[in-house]
Formats: C-alpha cells, structure tokens, sequence
C-alpha cells in the first residue's frame, strides 16, 4: 500500500482543516483511531475537531484527555460543510454515522476511509482499507510510520497500543499475528504502559457494569446441539442496572467461551428496535447471517441493527436463519 499511503500523505500536507469521526457506539479501535490521527494531524499544524454521533463509553474517556470529542447536534454542521478534509476511521458505511451523513453528503471537502472490514461503501474520495489487519489502529500506525517514524509520539501510541488491545480481544482473536506483536513491542519502546491502559479499559468500571454481568450470565442459553449459544438482554435489564448499551462491549466473549459452542449472539432491545453481535469460531462466516438483516463486518465478528422489530421476533428470526448457515 507504499502508493496509496503517499496519496495520503499528499492530502494530509495539502489540507489545512480536518473533521474526523468514528461509527456509532465507538469502541477502543475507534476512538484510539480518531485521537491517535487527530494528534498526528494536529501536530503538522492543521486545525482538527473530531465529531461522534455517540457519546464516549467511560472506560475510554482517558483517551479524550489527549484529544477532546465532540457529540454531534446540528450546530457542529460548519465544521463539517467547511472543512477541507472529512475523515472517517474504523467504518466504511454512513449507516453507522448516520446523524452526520446528511452533512457529510452536502459538504465539498474531500472524504477520506481508513478502515479494516469488509464490503465498503462508495462515499469517499480515497479508500485506504486493509480488511487483513486486526485494527484500524494497527492500520494507522503503518501510515504515520510511512511518513515519519518519529511521528508516533507517545499519546498517539497509547491511542494505538488502546485500539489495537481492545480490536484484537487482548491479542488473542485470529488476525493477531506476528506484525501485530513487532507492531506493539514498537509502541511500548515508545513509552506506553500496557498494565496502566488495560486497567483504565477493563478495570475501572461501575459496579453497576458487574450486575449487568450477573444477570446477563442468567440469561445465556444454548441450542441447535450446543452449537449456538445467546444472551437475550431486554431493556428493563439496563433498567434494573441503571446502565445502559455501551455497558456491553464486552459481554459477547462469554456466549463463546462455552464447550462446543461456535456461534454466539448477543440481543439487546433498544427503543428502536434490536442489536445483535454475532461471534463465531474458525471458518464459519458469521458475517453472512449479519448481511440478511442488514449489518456486516468481520467473518468471525459481526453486528445488525433490526428497526421496527420484537426482541422475541428478532431472536427468532436471528437463530433460525444462524442455524441455516450450521
């Protein structure tokens, strides 16, 4: 990708204003990547603002202290209708930036994707997606380097070091491979500190966050010869809790940690409708289940937003078509 990462660069050096945003929902590859370009960018002198449709989950919030975040609301439009540049990290779809698609649609900057998934959608004006990767992030780092070692200062590495952590599930999903551990040695020789990262992503979080997991635990069942197992998570759960659907990053790794269990779902009823996170084990493209409800993603990790839909419709539906692909 030699080439393409010199056109970017061109882009980068030419434009004087930056916005970049994330899908919604963000997770650590997300705003690791915004904050780790934002600071790169920012450092070449260039006027950036980044601009997410949702909030920042609170055991991210570290990042922002490197780089602030903005929640979209229509007053932010200008920043979006006269910037020189749009950037869009981690996603490749406006469905997952919605509220901001209508300006991004009517602004005249040019639009950059830096992205790792699969099936992209036509919207910008230079794609540098790499779907082989683990992380944006790890993405990323490949473009500062290409431009300038030295450019990897030590809040752009944590940044990385966060994104490519939480992408890769701790270093241990299928895509975690060699490049990926030179690439994170590099970054610690940086100065990063992997304990002090992972306690502020995984170990500070509310007690309320431990009784969502205890009874998400009681609601995980499994069918289809023990093949498939879900978790079902109804609204009066966050109620009961007091949390809310960014307190679940991290429940899909218990549906697969179950003995011969190789496909797990987690259902979580929005005022909306239903998210799904699909997760399956070795060849089996999960993904292909998330498309016929109109989501994507990765082979082994995917996720579907249904509208206008029952929790228990949506269950039905979602399982029936999962044991199809079984």
């Amino acid at each position: 990708m030699t080439e393409q990462f010199a056109n970017l660069h061109t882009i980068f050096n030419s434009k004087q204003s930056f916005v970049i945003t994330t899908h919604v929902n963000p997770d650590g590859d997300a705003i690791g990547s915004e904050v780790a370009l934002a600071l790169f960018l920012s450092n070449k002198g260039k006027k950036v603002t980044i601009i997410n449709q949702s909030e920042t989950p609170d055991h991210l919030l570290f990042l922002t202290d490197f780089f602030p975040v903005k929640i979209y609301s229509g007053s932010l439009d200008h920043h979006i209708l006269n910037t020189d540049c749009f950037c869009v990290v981690d996603t490749n779809s406006p469905k997952r930036f919605s509220a901001l698609a209508d300006a991004v649609h009517k602004s005249k900057a040019y639009k950059i994707c830096i992205d790792h998934h699969l099936e992209q959608e036509h919207f910008a004006d230079q794609y540098i997606v790499d779907t082989d990767v683990p992380a944006t992030s790890e993405l990323l780092y490949r473009i500062f380097k290409s431009d300038n070692p030295e450019s990897i200062t030590k809040p752009i590495a944590d940044a990385l070091y966060t994104g490519i952590m939480t992408d890769t599930g701790s270093f241990k999903f299928p895509k975690t491979d060699a490049e990926t551990h030179i690439i994170t040695a590099d970054l610690l020789k940086r100065g990063v500190d992997p304990y002090s990262i992972y306690q502020s992503v995984f170990e500070s979080g509310e007690i309320n966050n431990l009784h969502l997991l205890g009874k998400a635990l009681e609601r995980i069942e499994v069918c289809h010869n023990g093949l498939i197992a879900s978790m079902v998570l109804p609204r009066s759960v966050f109620n009961e809790t007091k949390t809310n659907e960014a307190d679940v990053e991290n429940l899909t790794q218990y549906v697969l940690s179950i003995k011969n269990v190789v496909v797990g779902l987690v259902f979580i009823e929005l005022d909306e409708g239903v998210k799904v996170s699909f997760r399956s084990k070795g060849n089996i493209a999960i993904n292909t289940v998330a498309k016929q409800f109109g989501g994507g993603g990765h082979m082994n990790a995917s996720g579907a937003r249904l509208k206008n839909i029952g929790l228990r419709e949506a269950v039905e539906a979602v399982i029936e078509k999962t044991k199809e692909i079984l």
